[in-house]
């Protein structure tokens, strides 16, 4: 249990600290043999390369990428109110 929450830390360090992601809004838990990635970001290129660095620094890991896309653009209909 403890190594499963060192490894959680250590990543989540490297959301935070990497300087191409500096990410804190990303969360890490392991599930089983299955790292999970989750959260949301302003893009999915920003998504890709979270994925590609974690992906990369621990290649032996199974990572499950469940990041979304925060919608940053005004919706283009209008909401009706009843």
């Amino acid at each position: 249990m403890t190594k499963q929450i060192d490894l959680e830390a250590e990543i989540q360090r490297l959301l935070t600290e990497h300087d191409r992601i500096a990410e804190q809004g990303v969360t890490v838990h392991q599930r089983e043999n299955v790292l999970v990635l989750g959260g949301e970001v302003e893009s999915a290129q920003r998504r890709e390369e979270i994925c590609r660095q974690i992906t990369a620094r621990y290649p032996d890991l199974e990572i499950a990428c469940d990041i979304g896309i925060t919608r940053t653009q005004a919706p283009a209909e209008v909401e009706e109110i009843s």
